[in-house]
């Protein structure tokens, strides 16, 4: 899938796109024809479902999440309206799919572990401080980055080690975190290994 909507608090593991229906299913990606060559590019953005070329045609819209959430709101194309325009110029409203997706974002932020206040505070000043950093000092905004990874993997070991000693599933850190189950299981095993 080709993800057009992100958050910062979940990374890839909830990013969304506009996905489309054809049949009342998912359809598989299109492939376009480059010539002779093993690579045959391919995608599942939205936009390319217009029957063109041979191309499935949408019949209806929805928002899909990395995580594997559906939303159960469909979105029917109006091809009366569209014509025979390619969809990606035509003037399609995917707020319905957004504002589905965002609610799905407020379900998973709400069963995650809150921040603590302070730390919260201090992520957004991090953020602002490296942005505004990243504009005036690029190589001195990449250093810092470099220093918070390195900062972020130590703690996240030490931290997934503690939940390993309490006997804590990926499942359950899977939903504290906003994050799959195969994520959360990863990282609790890098903490046995570490």
């Amino acid at each position: 899938m080709d993800w057009d909507w992100w958050s910062v608090d979940f990374g890839d593991a909830h990013a969304g796109a506009a996905g489309v229906l054809v049949g009342g299913r998912e359809p598989g990606p299109v492939y376009f024809d480059v010539g002779s060559g093993s690579d045959v590019p391919s995608t599942t953005r939205w936009s390319v479902y217009d029957g063109r070329r041979r191309r499935p045609r949408a019949e209806a819209i929805r928002a899909v999440c990395a995580c594997g959430w559906r939303s159960p709101a469909q979105y029917p194309v109006d091809w009366d309206t569209i014509g025979d325009q390619p969809l990606y110029e035509a003037d399609v409203d995917l707020t319905g799919p957004l504002a589905d997706w965002t609610a799905h974002l407020s379900v998973v932020r709400d069963a995650a572990v809150p921040l603590p206040e302070p730390l919260a505070v201090l992520l957004v000043r991090i953020t602002e401080q490296l942005t505004a950093t990243a504009a005036d000092a690029p190589l001195a905004a990449l250093r810092a980055a470099g220093v918070l990874e390195r900062i972020a993997a130590r703690v996240s070991r030490a931290a997934a080690g503690s939940l390993c000693d309490d006997g804590m599933s990926a499942e359950a850190v899977a939903t504290a975190l906003g994050t799959t189950s195969s994520k959360a299981l990863v990282l609790l095993l890098t903490a046995q290994d570490g």
